[in-house]
């Protein structure tokens, strides 16, 4: 367990977290909290999931949430614009989607995409197409060789690609395993193997980083500790808690080999960003015109220190 302030013990002070969605990559947040690690460092946390995902901007402005939990992309898209966002730390440092394919035997090199039609989810943001197509383009292979149908919810992508819709199909690694258990393909590509990629952080208003900095530091240290039972396997009853409780309508089965894979792929390893990657996602979203420029790692944390303190 990571350092506590042995001088601040009750009342504990709340902290309102808006997240994009209730996702199994999120795990070491809902450890944390099940676990007891966020009351250890004298917090009190509450989380809401946003449907539309955009609500935890609406959240962040009103003051119902302190911190919002997304993709890097969105500070990165406002980076010099009115909206002020500041990254306080991580919580995806890998990108655990994959690729399910009709009629492929896995794995497949992205060339293989050419000429055919690929279903990307992008309802609940644009990472799932814009990491890919970057992959693609970092390939030295044609985005536009591609048939993308796209900006359509998961729920609705997947009906469709069972349907009959499509040669594959983005997915989360949860929603991937349930399709092919359904004999409905074979996952053929995993965006892990791809390398450190800052998927999913916490940001919040740049006008109250100094009013939640002290907050902050003792929520992602709590995070660091749940990322580190995680990794170590000694979170395994927290787990169990966590899956019973948000996703209990799951395949346990299915829930626990993709928590493992996750775990193993270094999703959850650490709560620092790593520069070079974060300048390669905002490369790819420079290169595909979401934003402006490429804001440097820096600029999205204010030059400060990010994630656990030690």
């Amino acid at each position: 367990m990571r350092t506590t302030n042995p001088s601040r013990r009750n009342p504990m002070d709340q902290l309102n977290i808006s997240a994009t969605a209730n996702g199994l990559n999120y795990l070491p947040e809902y450890v944390a909290d099940v676990g007891g690690l966020f009351a250890a460092n004298d917090l009190s946390v509450t989380a809401t999931a946003c449907d539309p995902w955009t609500g935890v901007l609406d959240d962040l402005e009103s003051g119902a949430a302190d911190l919002a939990l997304g993709g890097l992309w969105v500070p990165g898209m406002y980076a010099g614009m009115d909206r002020r966002l500041t990254v306080v730390g991580q919580l995806n440092h890998a990108f655990p989607m994959t690729i399910v394919a009709r009629e492929a035997e896995a794995p497949i090199s992205l060339d293989w995409l050419a000429g055919r039609v690929v279903l990307a989810p992008g309802a609940g943001g644009s990472a799932p197409f814009e990491f890919t197509a970057g992959l693609i383009r970092e390939a030295g292979l044609d985005v536009a060789a591609t048939r993308w149908v796209r900006d359509l919810s998961t729920a609705m992508l997947i009906d469709l690609y069972e349907g009959g819709l499509g040669d594959a199909i983005i997915l989360d690694l949860l929603s991937a395993k349930e399709l092919v258990a359904a004999g409905h393909g074979t996952i053929v590509f995993q965006h892990l193997d791809a390398g450190v990629m800052p998927n999913s952080v916490y940001y919040c208003l740049t006008e109250r980083v100094e009013e939640l900095s002290d907050r902050t530091a003792r929520f992602m240290d709590a995070i660091a500790t749940a990322m580190d039972t995680i990794t170590a396997g000694t979170a395994t009853d927290a787990i169990e808690t966590v899956l019973t409780q948000r996703f209990g309508d799951r395949d346990r089965g299915l829930l626990r080999e993709a928590a493992a894979e996750m775990a193993l792929g270094g999703v959850w390893d650490t709560t620092v960003i790593d520069p070079d990657a974060s300048d390669r996602w905002m490369r790819i979203l420079a290169e595909a015109g979401l934003i402006v420029r490429a804001p440097s790692l820096a600029e999205l944390t204010g030059a400060r220190p990010v994630g656990a303190s030690s």
